[in-house]
């Protein structure tokens, strides 16, 4: 079946093309939180709980950078292919993550990952706004929440199951978290082939790969640093070599951006637009609070509550409850009135009060009390998620809906990058100060001393004296957390204290973060919505810049 641009398509012709676009947007929402389960797991294994970042961060680096070029080369040569090769990429790169041997193999191998995963929801979201109107676009949103929902209660249950695995097919068990994207990859690819029809006029642009190079050049740098600023110290000589190269890349990349004007990878012209403009600053802020939390979440239940990654992910159900709420509701609304402006608004201010109630979080507080604050949390980025998309596709021209798209996934991308590695790198470097000050001030009380003198606890006993106490109790539990498990409750305690009052700052900096991303909302112009689709749209006007392309 293949869609005339000049007619608005039917009901059965947008559903089948969604499902196309499920299955991709499946694969990633699947991968996300299999990984985000079992990540402890692999890190302990791999010895490098406190590298655990890399592995995110460079996934999300290549996902952030490639994201403006598949938006570019979509508008260029037609979403379908884009998106064929983006899930083709990013089954490779799980492929070859199953072959990781330390977390800075994993990290690399997880870098090709995300080359895939860059256009998986870009693409998927542009290919959305090209055939949905913007009102009406809520009445399809149920297939999409269908598709985050079902991942996020399978991949806990998956994620944990195999992380929790020694050995399966004599592979061990861990290695399956990414290996399992092969058999869902091979689906996706055959039902995108099959239901992916759309008729595309090719757009003759030139591809702007030297601003791409640059934008890659002022981006890793910095988040090199951000990742080892800790290790290395904030103005040491690396670090200063960094931010010079990264500052240096980022003017080579406005230079040429501006250069280049509407052939850019990332056409400057287009911020000029009230609501881009002001979405992408929110947005940028929004994934540093976001992922801020989602990276901090999971090792909180995981490791201060005890939770197996089974359990940790269940765990975080409400935070998904909450969000599928939060976009069915805005996306009903949104769909009766035609105003979206009011809950971006008030999604940043939850995420805000969220963020901040979740500082005061203790590793001794009841799970019903932080489950009703995820839930809060939740239901701030359902507001979010969908209007802010949304209100930036409908204030740009139907051509460019790929830019625009990719945009705003884009800004989202740089600030859940940034939010991931600063703030994990201040989680652990808060850790070790805030374990080592817990130890030394639990040592002296009877009850550690008791559990200290039993004989179950002697090999921890000999440790502890081994390494001169508290100051230097620190050292191993960074790099494999895994034996608080089993550890006497008793000396436990003290670790699981100073993990949660390191999580308390990072909370307390996402809220920081969050109030300008509030205010920064407020500025967030109304723009009535479209009711006809960018595709019919385009189809409806003579292709100026080029003959129409056969249909894929």
């Amino acid at each position: 079946m293949t869609a005339n641009p000049e007619e608005p398509l039917t009901h059965r012709q947008i559903v089948t093309i969604l499902l196309g676009l499920m299955t991709g947007m499946f694969l990633a929402a699947l991968d996300q939180t299999i990984v985000a389960t079992a990540i402890r797991t692999i890190a302990d294994d791999l010895k490098g709980l406190e590298h655990q970042a890399w592995a995110t961060t460079a996934y999300l680096i290549t996902s952030t950078i490639v994201t403006p070029l598949y938006g570019k080369l979509g508008d260029i040569y037609g979403r379908k292919k884009l998106f064929v090769t983006a899930i083709s990429v990013f089954v490779i790169g799980s492929v070859l993550c199953t072959f990781a041997t330390s977390m800075g193999t994993l990290a690399v191998y997880r870098a090709v990952q995300g080359l895939g995963a860059g256009g998986l929801f870009s693409l998927a979201l542009a290919i959305i706004g090209d055939i949905v109107p913007p009102r009406e676009r809520a009445k399809y949103q149920g297939y999409f929440l269908a598709v985050f929902g079902t991942s996020s209660v399978l991949g806990p249950v998956v994620g944990g199951f195999l992380a929790g695995a020694d050995s399966i097919l004599g592979i061990t068990g861990w290695r399956w978290v990414f290996l399992v994207n092969v058999p869902v990859g091979i689906i996706a690819l055959l039902v995108v082939s099959r239901t992916l029809h759309l008729r595309h006029q090719r757009l003759d642009h030139r591809i702007d790969w030297l601003g791409a190079a640059f934008l890659s050049v002022s981006l890793v740098p910095l988040l090199l640093v951000a990742e080892q600023g800790r290790e290395w110290g904030w103005t040491s000589t690396n670090a200063l070599v960094c931010y010079v190269v990264g500052l240096a890349g980022a003017v080579a990349f406005f230079v040429q951006e501006a250069r280049m004007g509407d052939e850019a990878i990332l056409p400057l012209s287009i911020f000029r637009n009230r609501t881009v403009g002001v979405s992408s600053v929110a947005s940028v802020l929004i994934g540093v609070a976001m992922f801020g939390g989602l990276a901090a979440l999971p090792l909180y239940l995981q490791i201060v509550k005890g939770a197996t990654p089974t359990e940790a992910g269940l765990l975080l159900l409400p935070m998904t409850l909450g969000i599928m709420a939060g976009s069915v509701l805005s996306g009903q609304v949104i769909s009766r009135t035609g105003r979206y402006r009011k809950f971006p608004i008030i999604g940043s201010a939850l995420l805000t009060v969220s963020l901040f109630v979740f500082h005061y979080v203790e590793f001794d507080t009841p799970l019903w009390q932080t489950m009703l604050v995820m839930v809060a949390f939740g239901l701030g980025l359902g507001f979010n998620f969908q209007p802010l998309t949304l209100a930036v596709q409908n204030a740009v021209p139907p051509q460019q809906i790929g830019v625009a798209t990719s945009t705003a996934t884009f800004t989202r991308q740089i600030g859940g990058t940034l939010g991931t590695a600063v703030f994990l790198s201040i989680l652990f470097s808060q850790a070790g100060e805030r374990i080592a000050v817990a130890v030394e001030a639990a040592v002296p009380t009877a009850d550690f001393q008791a559990a200290l003198r039993d004989p179950a606890n002697a090999a921890f006993a000999e440790q502890l004296r081994s390494q001169g106490g508290g100051a230097s109790a620190t050292s191993g539990v960074l790099q494999d957390s895994s034996f608080l498990t089993d550890l006497d409750e008793r000396l436990a305690r003290p670790f699981l204290v100073g993990f949660s009052e390191a999580m308390d700052s990072v909370f307390l900096v996402g809220a920081a973060v969050m109030v300008f991303g509030f205010l920064v909302m407020l500025l967030l112009p109304h723009v009535e919505l479209r009711k006809g689709s960018a595709y019919t749209e385009r189809g409806s006007k003579p292709a100026e810049d080029a003959p129409a392309a056969a249909p894929h």
